[in-house]
């Protein structure tokens, strides 16, 4: 993510022009591993307690995501996204399973370790702006923050937020209290705070949700450019269709398992590590929940093929044989 710059001007002064140069050069080693695994689940669950009962989040996740890519994670509310994004992150722990970050084991991190990488290798933007920005704070010395914990030189982070906040489009608003901000510019900065230390991973949870439609194109616009100029891996959950569209893939979970994946806008299922299958809606017109079907192996296909008789597990009855007629009021056949 570069700042603008007039066409036939020069940038002024020679820092920031050091500090687009150093960027770029990070950004070329990222698009050299586009294709290699950055991000991945291993056998993740996650179980937590809920008015004395355990309730569980996340059921054998498999998942991944390359170095550069862009994915959005989708699903109804309650399906286990924000828990799957947490645990990414490194907020919370599996209960069982791995996630491995560029090779390390997050979940065996402690919790300095795990301070230590989230200042440095994670950038997060959540919903609201309390979340993301210190409200009495200017957009400067947000900005500013997570560098100086990073332990990042006084220029550095200077030059660094310089190019940042021209970036976001907020410049001129660098003194201005967060309270002063609008709620675009307010999420703008959030996206650029969350890239102050150019973290080779970007999370959001649903970072458009409370935005209107101008604004909503506008941060998916620095998402897309933080990729594009910073080589930055982006995942997203999302509601938004806009948002999802312009991911390069989308994996949809549904009960606390992953149940599609999407690609150039076909959507595929994905077979779970017990055979399990989650139908897509359209599909359950022919199969509704508790239809009966057929597995059939033809060749390299696998055919799903409705019984005759509904029902699972003998809720329905079975249908009568030839010749046999249904049952009377009494359960009698005649």
């Amino acid at each position: 993510m570069s700042a603008p710059t007039r066409r036939g001007a020069e940038p002024q002064g020679g820092a920031p022009v050091k500090t687009r140069e150093r960027v770029r050069g990070v950004a070329e080693e990222r698009r050299a591993r586009a294709g290699e695994r950055l991000l991945a689940c291993e056998g993740l669950f996650h179980l937590y307690m809920l008015e004395g009962r355990e309730v569980v989040a996340l059921q054998g996740v498999d998942f991944g995501v390359d170095w550069c890519e862009m994915v959005a994670l989708l699903g109804p509310s309650g399906s286990g996204k924000s828990t799957m994004l947490a645990i990414l992150g490194g907020l919370e722990r599996p209960s069982a399973g791995r996630v491995l970050l560029d090779g390390i084991d997050v979940a065996r991190l402690s919790e300095a370790q795990l301070t230590m990488l989230r200042r440095r290798r994670l950038g997060f933007v959540w919903q609201g702006a309390a979340r993301n920005l210190l409200p009495h704070a200017s957009a400067w010395e947000n900005l500013d923050l997570p560098m100086s914990l990073a332990g990042l030189p006084a220029g550095r982070r200077r030059r660094r937020a310089e190019v940042l906040l021209e970036a976001v489009d907020l410049g001129a608003q660098r003194a201005k209290p967060i309270r002063a901000l609008s709620g675009g510019e307010q999420q703008r900065l959030a996206v650029a705070v969350a890239l102050a230390n150019n973290p080779p991973l970007l999370l959001a949870d649903e970072p458009t949700s409370q935005l209107d439609r101008a604004n909503v194109r506008r941060v998916v616009e620095l998402l897309k450019e933080a990729r594009d100029d910073l080589g930055t891996t982006v995942v997203v959950v999302t509601h938004d269709a806009e948002v999802a569209a312009a991911m390069d893939r989308t994996v949809t979970i549904r009960d606390g398992r992953v149940s599609a994946e999407g690609r150039g806008g076909a959507e595929y299922a994905v077979v779970g590590p017990t055979g399990s299958l989650h139908l897509p809606a359209h599909a359950l017109d022919v199969l509704p929940p508790g239809a009966r079907v057929a597995v059939e192996v033809e060749g390299d296909r696998v055919v799903l093929k409705p019984t005759n008789g509904g029902g699972s597990g003998g809720l329905m009855p079975s249908p009568p044989e030839d010749g046999e007629s249904e049952p009377g009021p009494g359960g009698e056949r005649s």
